[in-house]
């Protein structure tokens, strides 16, 4: 590769080229500079481009693949499909395109399980469920935005760490479990419904004590 490259323009080459190495090196600084090596890029390229080293590689390379999922659903008819279909078809896309990198993935999340990058995890995991969200059509801006968000962030996370280990053909208990997880968030969203309807038309117990104080109020 040519140095002609400004840092900018080179951190998405130096990310694929690191996809390479991660699987034996983890996402490190020798991960980095070897795709580097590859990439006839010094090094001192390679931290300009990167100036928060292989961590921000890393994140770098996250934002990229909810980028490309945001991408893939738009070009997909979800409207027409049932809420909990477009929230598992984007959930197995995301994995999906994930797949070619498994062992990277995997580096990957045994980094932000480390007490000092959780936040940065949560982050990561938080983003692309509001990449799905926003995909899916959610438009909420009051607490139902946090619950959504929270309660896929519950799924993908679950989903995604069985999928690291699952060696089904063509990772069919995977999406097996999702199927069950995306039931069970059903299931949760249907009964605090009928429970918010029931307080709905519950009597007023402040009201009804109002009235054993003040009879003929």
């Amino acid at each position: 590769m040519t140095t002609d490259k400004t840092p900018l323009e080179l951190r998405v080459p130096l990310i694929e080229a690191m996809l390479s190495h991660v699987p034996f090196d983890g996402w490190s600084q020798k991960a980095l500079e070897n795709a580097a090596a590859d990439l006839d890029v010094s090094p001192e390229m390679a931290e300009l481009a990167f100036p928060g080293g292989a961590m921000e590689a890393m994140e770098t390379h996250l934002v990229l693949a909810d980028e490309k999922l945001a991408e893939t659903l738009a070009s997909l008819n979800l409207m027409d499909m049932r809420i909990r279909d477009r929230i598992t078809l984007a959930v197995r896309t995301r994995i999906e395109q994930a797949g070619k990198h498994r062992e990277a993935v995997k580096r990957g999340v045994a980094v932000h399980a480390l007490p000092q990058n959780v936040a940065a995890g949560m982050k990561a995991g938080w983003r692309t469920c509001d990449t799905i969200w926003r995909a899916c059509g959610d438009t909420s801006t009051d607490h139902n935005w946090y619950t959504k968000r929270a309660s896929l962030l519950a799924v993908y996370s679950s989903t995604l760490l069985f999928w690291l280990n699952d060696e089904s053909e063509g990772f069919e208990d995977t999406w097996a479990f999702l199927d069950r997880r995306i039931e069970n968030v059903m299931t949760f969203e249907k009964t605090k419904f009928k429970m918010r309807e029931a307080c709905a038309k519950a009597p007023s117990l402040s009201n009804f004590i109002s009235r054993l104080r003040y009879p003929h109020a």
